[in-house]
């Protein structure tokens, strides 16, 4: 497409940033997909985005300002969030508690990820003892004041804060998620001399207080550069032409408008990798299932995530980094397993894989910008999988024999094999890591994969997902043609989206059904506004409920159609059963909290359609390839030669945009209608 040719053409953007390229994906009004990667600059975020605009005005034949004038829907995926909270580079931040729960955020709970793992320790408290200041006043569980806020204390602590250098604040006070009043009060007086401060009941009304005074904390702490970063980038983009204010991807894998995000930027610490639910979203009707597993790989890590009859599970119990953060997450696996993570042998002679990564910048070996660590990606062109030269349009260029002399150097000679065996052992070791994160997210929470299909996305999980798919059990591997942009597409796949919870704890038999219905009504009015003020023109909301066992501390959620005491009983013990093997027949329901998902329908581009082939499709090069057993000439095809309806027996590779196809050996691909590929798996 010329420029030209797009004349009067309106444009939706999506734009992940991940740790090695800032993938860019286009969709023109007709469903035209045009996609893009730029390599990401660390140091400044923005300058990736703006590198890959630049790319596609460049194809266009016209300026990025022509692009962004015609933009009707501007997404964003940021790390910005969890590199700061990664690379400690947050803000200074001080704690106001309440009296005698000073030290909760540093004495945790008392247990651990690993129980045997005693002498690990906790990652940095990042809020130190003396910038965490209590102030007096209680409130009970029951929402009563059972002492009097104290003001004086919160001048004192004002004062404290100011000569410390404070530079954000959070607010955390004990049994607030019952009545926020204590809060309110402090966050009013501090509001007046900073302009970040975080307050637990308005990120995370939840019981838990560590969990939510940990919540409010990583807020504050990363708020002022991630906030700063993202208005910047949004000043800067309309100053070249963009007319709307950019959407954000958040943890619950909804979308959001920037201006309601810049107080709760915890909510974009998997800003990007969530973006997959939008994705499997929009693959699931070629498929043809509603049970999905995607293995989404990049060049820094591996992120699992399970889509089961047509739902993506959501918690609120996830961690980063070891934060523990009380808020609406996907619920995503990560591993540190990508096209850029080191290999090597360690002290005691063993192969190791992962989970450290080359990143960016030098990256691997065959990159040739200085890094001498042998990779994932070195590997697999030392085991002709894939092929030297330039990739990603230019973007990077695969140097062979600096591929060869890091994986023999690091791995071959220190465990006395020869290069091939050196190479297809990191590979082998990957893949298990692989598998068990997979089989962490399904086995291990009572899904079989045998009723699954995985899809294999991200630049590298397409050349991985066959032989993982195969020792998980699956019957087939999915494979979209954009593999390696999966988050960036599924950005634009997703709906405006709010989590509204409500506290009530008590036996669910003694709580009326018109008390519910009345905190139900509220929350949905809450969401319904919201949505509205931020242009939703279509609005869903959904009712779900926890519950639990009395005399239980974990919560089980589940998604309500009517307030019906025995039907909430009989979903809550169908799904209490899949998970644990088990059910209390004559077992109490404790109820713990209410909660609405407001979900605001964006408009859809129209998927563009192929031209179906009968024809045998015919190979581009003969390559020799390691396979499992050695070396053999496999047929090598160029992805966009192939058409719906045309089918590849293994083994095989496919060169793509964006991703290479590993096609193992006894298993059959296919080009569906969707113009993607379905890999039925053989027994090999």
């Amino acid at each position: 497409m010329t420029n030209s040719d797009s004349d009067g053409a309106t444009w939706r953007i999506g734009v992940d940033v991940g740790g090695t390229f800032t993938d860019l994906v286009m969709i023109e009004s007709a469903g035209a997909t045009f996609v893009f990667k730029a390599p990401s600059v660390p140091a400044d975020p923005a300058s990736g985005v703006i590198a890959a605009l630049e790319l596609a005005a460049a194809q266009f034949g016209g300026a990025v300002a022509d692009i962004l004038a015609r933009c009707e829907l501007f997404v964003h995926g940021s790390t910005i969030a969890t590199n700061t909270l990664i690379e400690r580079k947050g803000a200074k931040v001080g704690l106001l508690t309440t009296e005698g729960f000073r030290d909760s955020l540093e004495i945790r709970r008392g247990w651990r990820d690993d129980v045997w793992a005693h002498r690990e320790p906790n990652p940095p408290v990042l809020v130190p003892r003396h910038l965490r200041l209590p102030v007096r006043g209680r409130v009970d569980a029951d929402g009563s004041v059972f002492q009097p806020l104290d003001r004086e204390d919160i001048v004192g602590i004002r004062t404290a804060f100011e000569r410390e250098g404070v530079e954000s604040v959070a607010i955390c006070l004990f049994n607030s998620f019952a009545n926020a009043r204590h809060e309110q009060t402090c966050a009013e007086e501090l509001r007046e001399h900073w302009d970040w401060v975080s307050v637990s009941h308005e990120i995370a009304p939840v019981i838990g207080e560590y969990e939510r005074s940990s919540t409010a904390v990583v807020n504050a702490y990363v708020a002022p550069r991630t906030a700063t970063y993202l208005q910047n980038l949004n000043e800067r983009l309309a100053g070249l032409g963009l007319l709307r204010p950019i959407l954000l991807t958040q943890n619950n894998g909804g979308v959001i408008p920037l201006e309601r995000i810049v107080a709760r930027p915890v909510s974009l610490l998997l800003s990007g990798p969530a973006a997959g639910v939008g994705a499997l979203a929009f693959y699931r009707q070629a498929i043809g299932s509603d049970n999905l597993i995607s293995m989404e790989i990049g060049g820094t890590s591996c992120d699992a995530l399970l889509m089961h009859r047509g739902d993506v599970a959501v918690s609120d119990e996830i961690k980063i980094e070891g934060y523990p953060l009380a808020l609406p997450s996907v619920d995503i696996h990560t591993i540190g397993a990508g096209g850029g993570t080191i290999a090597g042998v360690d002290s005691a002679g063993l192969l190791f894989v992962g989970p450290r990564g080359a990143g960016a910048n030098p990256g691997p070996a065959c990159y040739g910008l200085g890094g001498t660590a042998p990779t994932v990606t070195d590997a697999l062109l030392v085991l002709g999988r894939l092929k030297p030269g330039p990739y990603a349009g230019g973007a990077v260029s695969l140097d062979e024999d600096k591929a060869k002399t890091a994986v023999l150097e690091k791995v071959g000679r220190p465990l006395g094999i020869d290069l091939d065996a050196a190479a297809s052992g990191i590979i082998r070791l990957l893949e298990q890591n692989l598998l068990h994160a997979l089989q962490q997210i399904s086995i291990q929470r009572g899904y079989d994969p045998r009723e699954f299909t995985l899809v294999a996305a991200g630049g590298a999980g397409p050349m991985h997902g066959a032989s993982v798919g195969r020792m998980l059990g699956c019957r087939a591997v999915y494979i979209p043609r954009l593999s390696g942009v999966f988050c960036a597409l599924g950005m634009l796949h997703t709906d405006l989206r709010l989590d509204f919870v409500r506290t009530r704890y008590g036996r669910l038999d003694e709580v009326p059904a018109p008390e519910l219905e009345t905190i139900f009504a509220e929350l949905e009015a809450e969401a319904t506004a919201q949505l509205e003020a931020s242009g939703a023109p279509e609005i869903d909301c959904t009712r779900e409920i926890d519950l639990r066992y009395t005399g239980q501390s974990w919560d089980v959620r589940i998604p309500l159609d009517s307030l019906d005491k025995s039907e909430i009983r009989q979903r809550f013990e169908a799904e209490y059963d899949r998970l644990f093997g088990h059910i209390q027949p004559d077992g109490v329901l404790e109820m713990t909290a209410l909660r609405v998902v407001g979900t605001g329908r964006l408009p859809r581009a129209a998927a563009a359609q192929a031209d179906r082939s009968d024809g045998a499709p015919t190979p581009v090069e003969w390559r020799s390839v390691f396979l499992t057993e050695g070396r053999a000439e496999i047929d090598v095809y160029d992805g966009a030669d192939l058409r719906p309806g045309q089918h590849i027996a293994g083994p095989a590779l496919i060169a793509e945009h964006t991703t290479t196809v590993m096609v193992g050996p006894g298993d059959r691909l296919e080009v569906d209608g969707a113009n993607n590929f379905m890999i039925h798996l053989g027994d090999a």
